[in-house]
């Protein structure tokens, strides 16, 4: 790997992703093999003048050996000092921010009991709702950055020998990422003034639904929440501290209405849950739900995904990404919902963002329903975009204007 890149790149998803603030505790969650890229991100987070960084290893081979071997009532019986040992941190002195460094094997859990790994997956999801609404809510800086694994390279390019593969996998990063621009901070500067001008045309049209076409069959309208806000690029804190949730990011988002979504979708791409893959599915919504659904690949495996809870039947977000994506144009498929998510226009099953209404934030979760934002235990992003794809939105005054045509923003 390029140590030069490496180094830049840890240094962007520090001080530009998550932003921590003097006096602010970082607190990094990392695979073991990444101990190296959390030691680069803990330099540059003192740097800025953190009060201390605090890391959290995990090893998913442990991992799978312990969803093998552990009785699953054992595993739903989440501790509660795991949720403390982060509020602790976000609660106390300083407050706190969050850099998650991921390089998962999209297929860790394969020829496991999927019920079991579901009810785990659920369990923990519940355990950690509380630190988890900081989150979803931007209460903190936040951001998510990958890093290869050789499990993870080998599925990406499994015709490359692992040490080929990995290194591959990092150069298609930094080209992603943008950190082989040459001027890293620059090159997101610019991209994410870009992605603001977008968002901000798509608040100018105060819209009441928009509508996905494709050759595939997708043919889907998605009425949008009450107030709805479109976000992308940077988010910010209550203090008005600035991040990058996901690197990288090409998206500009917002609420579906939970009870205005009818038609059908098809997925173009596939999708990793629970460390199993999905592929080739289609979902049918009416007045919001979904009330059918099939899969080439992981059908039962979609089936416990859409009843995990009443709200994972219903879509939590709407975000739009134009086919001439970074991510797009690699033409990798990542196995990877932070890089493919990014990739294309997707949906996502279960709870959505309450930053992205009006005062959202601020808004009891029953408020938030009346608005039309859903809530799950799940918000699981599906790609749903083509290179031939049209979305038309509708106004609030009942005007039809064209938003993406061939794939592309239109505007």
């Amino acid at each position: 790997m390029n140590e030069t890149f490496v180094k830049q790149y840890a240094e962007f998803a520090v001080k530009v992703g998550v932003n921590p603030q003097r006096g602010q505790t970082l607190i990094i969650r990392a695979p073991i093999e990444g101990a190296f890229f959390a030691r680069a991100c803990a330099e540059a987070a003192y740097e800025m003048g953190v009060r201390e960084v605090v890391v959290h290893y995990n090893d998913e081979k442990l991992s799978r050996i312990q969803m093998e071997h552990t009785a699953v009532e054992v595993l739903e019986d989440v501790k509660p000092w795991i949720e403390r040992s982060f509020l602790d941190y976000i609660e106390g002195e300083g407050g706190a921010c969050m850099l998650s460094i991921i390089a998962r094997d999209p297929e860790i859990y394969k020829g496991l009991d999927m019920e079991k790994i579901d009810r785990a997956s659920q369990a923990q999801r519940r355990a950690s709702q509380n630190w988890r609404d900081y989150t979803m809510t931007s209460r903190i800086q936040w951001s998510i950055a990958a890093i290869p694994s050789p499990s993870w390279a080998k599925k990406v390019f499994p015709e490359l020998p692992e040490g080929e593969a990995v290194e591959k996998l990092w150069d298609t990063i930094f080209d992603v990422c943008r950190v082989k621009d040459g001027d890293v901070v620059g090159a997101w500067r610019a991209h994410i003034a870009k992605m603001t001008a977008w968002r901000d045309r798509m608040n100018e049209l105060k819209l009441q639904s928009i509508h996905l076409t494709s050759a595939n069959g997708t043919d889907l309208t998605i009425g949008l929440a009450e107030d709805h806000i479109w976000e992308g690029a940077q988010e910010k804190t209550p203090e008005g501290y600035t991040f990058i949730a996901n690197i990288p990011t090409e998206e500009v988002f917002t609420a579906p209405h939970r009870l205005h979504v009818d038609g059908v979708v098809k997925a173009t791409k596939p999708y990793v849950y629970n460390g199993s893959l999905i592929k080739d599915f289609s979902v049918t919504f009416k007045d919001g739900k979904v009330v059918d659904y099939s899969a080439g690949e992981g059908e039962n495996l979609l089936g416990q995904l859409l009843d995990t809870d009443e709200g994972a039947r219903h879509i939590g977000e709407i975000a739009l990404v134009p086919a001439s994506s970074p991510i797009n144009r690699s033409g990798v498929l990542f196995y990877n919902t932070l890089f493919d998510e990014n990739a294309a226009c997707h949906i996502a099953f279960g709870k959505g963002y309450p930053g992205t209404v009006k005062g959202g934030a601020a808004m009891t979760v029953p408020e938030l329903l009346e608005k039309g934002v859903n809530d799950s235990l799940v918000h699981e992003d599906i790609m749903v975009g083509a290179p031939d794809m049209t979305i038309t939105g509708l106004t609030q005054a009942g005007e039809t204007v064209l938003i993406f045509e061939n794939g592309e923003w239109a505007f």
